[in-house]
């Protein structure tokens, strides 16, 4: 499993405006669904929320998965967004978010989101692999590195 299988260059939001969690949840879903049909925005704000409120997806060191089953979609999408100034995500270290995966599932395709979830958290432990999308200075070179670290990482184990 690849995360380009699940991520396009397209799908990453370089520097993103909102200043709290939900308004950073509606900004990453906005985006998606202005380049993908037939998705109900509210119905996934609605999903991601009420994940929220079972523990917030902020994991820490700066970083947040919300994620999300959802019917109707036939394959695990992946965005990715960048916060430079940082949000504030309830993470586990109180520390603010300012990278943020996003992930959607098919409802009946538990696997392979704990996959893409585990493989999206594997990366993000490794330092050197935040501080290269934190520097990054554009959409194609955050795109790079996710996608050359996935490979390296994967070549690795």
């Amino acid at each position: 499993m690849r995360l380009e299988d699940f991520i396009s260059r397209e799908m990453v939001i370089p520097d993103l405006s909102a200043e709290d969690k939900r308004g950073v949840l509606e900004e990453m879903v906005d985006d998606l669904v202005a380049k993908m049909d037939g998705l109900d925005r509210d119905r996934l704000i609605e999903l991601l929320l009420a994940r929220e409120k079972l523990g917030s997806t902020g994991i820490g060191y700066g970083v947040a998965i919300p994620h999300a089953k959802l019917s109707g979609v036939k394959q695990t999408i992946v965005t990715f967004g960048r916060s430079v100034k940082g949000i504030d995500f309830q993470s586990m270290d109180d520390k603010p978010a300012h990278l943020i995966f996003l992930i959607f599932a098919p409802e009946g395709a538990t696997t392979v989101h704990l996959k893409v979830l585990a493989r999206i958290s594997q990366l993000l432990k490794d330092t050197p692999f935040r501080e290269g999308l934190m520097r990054a200075a554009s959409r194609e070179e955050i795109y790079r590195t996710i996608i050359e670290s996935d490979r390296k990482h994967k070549a690795s184990v």
